[in-house]
């Protein structure tokens, strides 16, 4: 005798079917659904023009966009199957199914709207007890570009395919006025040949153009620090009635340099080191992380492979957060964000900063653990008063926060949700889409946390 429950597939429902009764009451499809409600979607909804075919409405989409980032899963075609295969997606597209190109061109389009709704989770994260702006670490990981390294193209070697299509394109003129006495290989066409080559020619030159833009503007703004240094020299020298010692500093190069490169699928991408060693195309995201909490509240992406030039401008991106927030009062950084000048900008804005003033030993004696505080500093600089700190008990427990903010995000976001590359090209585009990958993220650690609240 048969003990298996029936397998029936197609006795139809005696009642219509409810998308609502399919998810269980605590999901986080259903706080994405009640967030985004509760967004101001107007710069959305009133830059449609009402005419023609009716439009999936911008929250709708939103919200397939944000689920789909949260739980992992970033393609067009792949968030559209879900809609099919996914209860959680189904419910949030009302059984609706978007088809990819819809979801694609939306992603695009409203890129800029979501650093505006970016702050707007944040407020609603303040209102629900769950964001307090205190202590903030700030940090800077590697994402992929869409673009292979392979794809880079040096001023060097475009000199040199160059010279040899000119030379390519000249024997082919030759052939071509001596097309009688001379044999031509079967299935050559002259004509589409030289289309061939006059093509990747003009795409050269426009590379080699762009590359001597770029020296250009690095040689303008090298230059102003390179006479900086030299007016310091001479006032050092002044000073002291003594000649400089070591090397005058060496003048920026004018012209491009034969390793200047160029990503020809991407090329306002960058080559940069990545962690386990080697060189990839990328860009450098930011991301400044509240401590406790862990919800990002600035974020950004930079060409740049350093981090030193970044803790500026992403203080004054704090600065431009809504007064309802607040305001932090310490900032925790690794080695790379150190200078005497980042510093002074965070005591300037009412920030006490702890940034690490050089690579931290690992496995520290017992007598190197729990060594007692140094004699304060009389009268010290920015600087001096930092590494003090620093020095403390309690300033070496504030700075282990930071292992534990912003790392902690970066990991869940790359090893978890599986975001390591931008599907996006181009530094807006990649800006945007890393914004759009917190701000989920934000809404993932909000659901989290409001059990606790």
């Amino acid at each position: 005798m048969s003990n298996f429950r029936p397998i029936d597939r197609d006795s139809g429902f005696l009642m219509p079917p409810s998308v609502d009764e399919w998810l269980p009451q605590r999901h986080l499809a259903r706080f994405v659904v009640e967030v985004i409600a509760g967004l101001d979607l107007r710069p959305m909804t009133g830059s449609y023009r009402g005419s023609g075919e009716a439009s999936y409405h911008p929250s709708l989409l939103l919200g397939i966009l944000i689920y789909g980032y949260a739980t992992g899963v970033f393609s067009s075609r792949k968030l559209e199957r879900a809609t099919y295969d996914s209860v959680a997606f189904r419910f949030i597209a009302a059984n609706d199914h978007p088809d990819h190109d819809t979801i694609a061109a939306f992603r695009r389009r409203f890129l800029p709207q979501i650093e505006k709704l970016f702050v707007q989770v944040l407020v609603l994260a303040r209102e629900m007890g769950v964001l307090k702006l205190g202590t903030v670490g700030l940090d800077g990981t590697k994402v992929h570009a869409n673009a292979s390294r392979h794809s880079a193209l040096s001023y060097d070697h475009a000199g040199k395919l160059e010279a040899q299509l000119q030379a390519e394109v000249a024997d082919l003129m030759a052939k071509a006025e001596a097309a009688d006495q001379v044999d031509i290989a079967d299935g050559m066409s002259i004509p589409d040949e030289l289309a061939r080559r006059e093509e990747r020619l003009s795409r050269l030159a426009e590379a080699r153009a762009k590359i001597e833009a770029r020296a250009k503007e690095r040689f303008e703004r090298e230059q102003a620090d390179h006479q900086a240094k030299l007016a310091a020299r001479d006032a050092k020298a002044a000073a002291t009635g003594k000649k400089p010692t070591g090397r005058e500093p060496k003048p920026p190069v004018a012209t491009p340099l034969p390793t200047d490169q160029i990503n020809l699928t991407d090329e306002e991408s960058r080559i940069m080191a990545v962690a386990g060693g080697g060189f990839e195309q990328c860009y450098n995201a930011q991301a400044a992380v509240a401590a406790g909490s862990l919800l990002v509240v600035v974020a950004d992406v930079v060409q740049a492979p350093n981090d030193k030039q970044q803790l500026t401008p992403m203080l004054d991106k704090i600065g431009t957060l809504p007064d309802v927030l607040g305001r932090p009062d310490m900032l925790l950084a690794d080695n790379g964000y150190f200078s005497e000048a980042n510093v002074q900008a965070c005591v300037a804005g009412g920030i006490e900063p702890l940034i690490a003033l050089g690579r931290e030993a690992h496995h520290l004696s017992l007598q190197e653990r729990f060594a007692a505080a140094p004699p304060a500093p009389e009268d010290p600089t920015p600087v001096q008063a930092m590494a003090y700190r620093l020095r403390t008990p309690q300033g070496r427990a504030l700075y282990a926060l930071r292992k534990q903010t912003p790392e902690p995000v970066f990991g869940i976001i790359k090893s978890v949700l599986g975001f390591r590359q931008s599907l996006l090209r181009g530094l807006n585009a990649a800006r945007g889409e890393w914004r759009l990958v917190t701000m989920a993220w934000n809404l993932k650690r909000m659901f989290a946390l409001s059990r606790a609240v």
